[in-house]
């Protein structure tokens, strides 16, 4: 298990780069102040490490939090990915310029590729993936990109994107949360030293409906959203807690004051579905 004592310990990826062990996620929040404010905030409680992306709209405003709150460049760790609709090796090479454009930097320090079978190109998207992952390793060769990597990539996926790589993602970022643990995914990336980074890690909200871990987080005197984060942790995934209200980012980076025993580890373990499950890149109609 990693050093787990503060927001800014880090796991290190395969080639190197050292990546904090809990990032701020922005999926759904909404673009203007309310990212802006909520990525300050972030930053204020000790995080230093953002997740955004192109699909979600809101990079313009969350490289406005970033700058807003004083910060050097080098002290934050900061997370992009390339959408569905620029796959193709000339496509991501235009798209990574204009997502530094709307953060505002000269580099992120993750690129990943959203998603590994978008429905414009399922019926090529081995060709697609190697096309794209071609550009994703030129992206960080010119330092566009520290390091690079996948999300919502299964097994099927990453076989075949390994047959032509030169580079091993460095990084897989799926939903992965008590609900689902998708074992199959983990365990892939663990085999092959790629970082299981957990997205919606607290079920997209839906885990708070959990009587067992309601009482189980009341024996620890803390927040069920706490519990879940640091079963994340426990299990060596980088979770990725969203909200935007700053009482909840303070909490949700309070981690490091208690441990989860083995018996309620297995506990939360076993509550596949509880709050859904992935969406599968096969279907997904986007």
């Amino acid at each position: 298990m990693a050093h787990l004592t503060k927001l800014t310990d880090t796991y290190t990826l395969s080639n190197g780069v050292e990546i904090p062990i809990v990032g701020f996620g922005t999926w759904q929040t909404p673009d203007g102040q309310v990212a802006k404010q909520s990525v300050e905030w972030a930053l204020q409680a000790g995080y230093r490490h953002i997740d955004t992306a192109a699909a979600y709209g809101n990079e313009a405003s969350v490289g406005e939090g970033l700058k807003a709150s004083g910060l050097n460049r080098h002290d934050y760790f900061l997370t992009t990915k390339l959408w569905n609709d620029s796959h193709s090796y000339d496509k991501a090479m235009s798209a990574i310029d204009t997502s530094l454009q709307k953060l505002g930097t000269d580099y992120v320090d993750l690129y990943l590729i959203h998603w590994g079978n978008p429905i414009g190109f399922r019926d090529h998207w081995q060709e697609a993936n190697a096309d794209t992952w071609r550009a994703m390793e030129d992206i960080l060769k010119s330092g566009k990109a520290r390091a690079i990597g996948v999300s919502n990539f299964r097994p099927k996926h990453l076989d075949e994107l390994m047959k032509t790589a030169s580079v091993t993602p460095m990084v897989n970022q799926n939903f992965l949360n008590p609900s689902d643990l998708q074992p199959e995914v983990t365990a892939w990336n663990k085999a092959h030293n790629v970082l299981n980074e957990a997205y919606s890690p607290l079920g997209t909200g839906k885990i708070f409906a959990s009587e067992k871990l309601q009482k189980m987080a009341d024996r620890y005197g803390k927040s069920v959203a706490q519990l879940v984060l640091r079963w994340s942790l426990q299990h060596d995934f980088l979770p990725l807690p969203k909200s935007v209200h700053q009482g909840r980012i303070e909490e949700n980076g309070q981690l490091f004051d208690f441990e989860i025993s083995h018996h309620d580890m297995e506990t939360i373990d076993s509550l596949h579905g509880v709050a859904g499950l992935a969406n599968d890149p096969d279907t997904a109609n986007f």
